[in-house]
């Protein structure tokens, strides 16, 4: 898979693209990312990337030429299908998103600075808009890795054994089930017996239990489209929690 990275600051990106999985799913050629700053592209002999807006209003926007530019000129290795800009006005970025981004050939990604882009970039250019979280930061190159890392998971190869993608938290909607290694017992907390005693099937249905508990508690707006091992799991759950209400009830 191609990404391309449209970024102002390539710094920032280069030393991040090198390390851990993303670096080895780079050198065995399983993904391929490349940077190109809109700056090169800019129409004047100052590389003027940005102009104060139209209207007024504080700070500076990113002007439409280079990033169209920029674009443009990878039309010969990206099919240009997919070119998202990170915006946080965008959709918010979850596993069925990057699901559906990991299908695609290749992307572009575009990272905004300043005040953000023109307009006419997100009408003529763009075909997606997505954001990280509703808050601030300074660019979208942050976003444009977190995007990067959260695909590469996906792609066959980059980690070792699919098994711990699938359990990663949201793979299938849920968060994960806690996660214990030796020792056995660490300062009077002992690791649940269940998890050492080779019963596979047991282990299995603790550690579903456990992410629907710790989903029930902490996100339960992911408990949607319940299959009945998990509803009655869910209901097991609650009955556990009401237990110590009773056992105080005078």
């Amino acid at each position: 898979m191609r990404i391309d990275i449209l970024t102002l600051f390539p710094e920032l990106c280069e030393g991040t693209l090198r390390v851990s999985l993303l670096g080895k799913a780079l050198e065995n050629g399983i993904l391929d990312v490349h940077l190109t700053n809109p700056r090169d592209f800019a129409l004047d002999r100052h590389h003027t990337v940005d102009d104060t807006p139209y209207g007024g209003g504080a700070g500076m926007v990113m002007k439409c030429e280079p990033l169209f530019a920029a674009v443009e000129s990878l039309r010969e290795h990206n099919s240009l299908e997919r070119v998202v800009l990170l915006s946080p006005r965008g959709r918010r970025l979850d596993q069925n998103l990057v699901r559906e981004l990991a299908q695609a050939p290749d992307l572009v990604l575009i990272c905004a600075r300043y005040e953000g882009v023109d307009e006419r970039v997100s009408e003529a250019l763009v075909t997606d808009e997505i954001s990280i979280g509703d808050y601030v930061l300074s660019g979208g190159e942050l976003p444009a890795l977190v995007l990067v890392e959260a695909i590469s998971r996906m792609l066959p190869g980059v980690i070792g054994d699919w098994e711990s993608v699938e359990t990663d938290s949201f793979y299938d909607g849920r968060l994960g089930s806690p996660q214990y290694t030796r020792p056995p017992e660490f300062q009077g907390m002992p690791v649940p017996g269940v998890l050492r005693n080779g019963n596979h099937a047991a282990i299995r249905r603790w550690k579903l239990k456990e992410a629907l508990r710790v989903t029930r508690q902490r996100r339960p707006d992911l408990l949607t489209d319940i299959s009945g091992e998990e509803q009655a799991l869910l209901n097991e759950i609650e009955r556990e929690a009401q237990a110590p209400e009773r056992e105080n009830t005078p």
